[in-house]
């Protein structure tokens, strides 16, 4: 079964105004770019598809991913990760407690081989013990996809998540993030209002004007 998150028949408004409506599938190794304006959607959708939306919001349509409907699931059982524009991490934790946090249960010393071996594929060997404080940004961007990827989810959501780094840094982590989504085969949705992450991401992109006018390019 080919990975896929499909959005199906989404209608949110906010109080009486209609903010989406949308119909849109995502397949493994995709990634679909949401753009607009603050109040045009962006994050209620995000919110929508992970569960977490507010409950002044009213909603209809459905989230399936890998053709379960997963929109009644709790959000912990729904396996959408999402990557933030701050990197989250626990700083009294090490780098491997913070990665470790996310993983499923199991033998612990297989769960450490898993991290130091995904440290070393994204160049931060020795960084085991680390704490985040003493981390660069770029060093805490990789650890908190680090984290993501090892939670083991079925779709990402990116919000924003470069946009805190400088232009340099930006395009390093962008291109590292993608190049994980694609190897893993996983779907995912990024918000973003930078046209580059639009350009590099390869894919459909979705324009949000104002509230209710939605087109797709």
């Amino acid at each position: 079964m080919s990975a896929s998150l499909c959005i199906k028949n989404l209608q949110l408004f906010r109080d009486s105004e209609q903010l989406l409506n949308l119909n849109e599938k995502v397949n493994g190794g995709e990634i679909l770019t949401i753009m607009g304006p603050s109040g045009s959607g962006k994050s209620s959708l995000l919110n929508w598809l992970t569960g977490t939306l507010a409950s002044r919001f009213n909603v209809q349509g459905e989230v399936w991913l890998n053709d379960k409907n997963v929109s009644h699931l709790p959000t912990h059982l729904r396996h959408i990760g999402v990557l933030y524009q701050d990197a989250l991490l626990f700083s009294h934790l090490t780098v491997a407690g913070n990665i470790a946090f996310a993983m499923p249960q199991g033998n612990k010393q297989q769960r450490l081989d898993k991290i130091e071996h995904a440290l070393e594929q994204v160049g931060l060997v020795g960084l085991t013990h680390r704490h985040p404080d003493h981390l660069s940004g770029g060093q805490q961007a990789r650890v908190a996809l680090l984290r993501l990827l090892l939670s083991e989810p079925k779709a990402i959501l990116l919000d924003e998540p470069f946009s805190k780094l400088d232009t340099q840094l930006r395009v390093d982590i962008r291109k590292l993030v993608f190049e994980q989504i694609r190897h893993h085969q996983l779907p995912a949705i990024m918000v973003t209002h930078d046209h580059s992450d639009a350009q590099a991401a390869n894919g459909k992109v979705i324009t949000l004007s104002t509230p209710g006018d939605l087109y797709a390019r």
